[in-house]
């Protein structure tokens, strides 16, 4: 069995949204085409209670990009972002909700983030996707979101180290880049750890 994950396709990281990723709203077009084509689609969802350890504004004087400490772990702060219960939390109004079987939400501990769909930070509590796709008998995923170095490659890296044979899908991938490189730097970790890089149209292909 094969299943498709789709990660933290929310409004607060389309253009114009809190923390916005540069042209993150071009991933919804190749995440519905496919969905179509998987039984089992899965979504995570940043789900941040307001007062979570990673926003700048909950540290006197301090500013999104700048590096904190958050339960012994070295954090970069960032805007409010993906807070429950708002728009910005939401899944991109255009994403086909209904392919999607099973939504995990993630980061909802306010003393560490979770970058991955599996783990947070400190890989201290599962968000149970791991044992969900084994219950359903999966042995490969395919991988793609926002962003590619930040919650895209941790999620791959941790679907790895789970004992699934792990894809990324390339343009159905949008990074950060806080730091010129990060992309790149991201996508040579994952492949070095055994994630294959894969477009869209091959998937579809191989599927049709």
């Amino acid at each position: 069995m094969k299943a498709l994950i789709l990660v933290d396709l929310q409004n607060d990281f389309m253009p114009g949204g809190a923390l916005a990723v540069n042209e993150g709203n071009l991933v919804i077009e190749p995440a519905n085409r496919l969905a179509e084509k998987f039984e089992l689609v899965i979504a995570t969802q940043d789900w941040h209670p307001a007062d979570h350890g990673s926003f700048a504004s909950n540290h006197s004087n301090r500013k999104p990009g700048e590096m904190t400490k958050l339960d012994g772990l070295d954090q970069i702060l960032w805007p409010n972002h993906c807070v429950q219960n708002t728009t910005g939390a939401e899944f991109h109004p255009k994403l086909k909700q209904n392919l999607i079987t099973r939504v995990f939400c993630k980061g909802t501990n306010p003393k560490v983030d979770s970058y991955s769909g599996f783990y947070d930070n400190q890989q201290r509590q599962a968000t149970g996707l791991g044992d969900w796709l084994r219950e359903k008998q999966v042995k490969e995923v395919y991988v793609m979101g926002l962003a590619t170095d930040y919650c895209v490659k941790f999620t791959a890296l941790d679907a790895v180290s789970e004992g699934f044979v792990t894809w990324l899908v390339t343009d159905g991938c949008r990074g950060v880049n806080l730091q010129l490189g990060d992309v790149e730097k991201a996508l040579a970790e994952i492949q070095k750890a055994g994630v294959k890089l894969i477009e869209s149209k091959k998937i579809e292909s191989a599927k049709s």
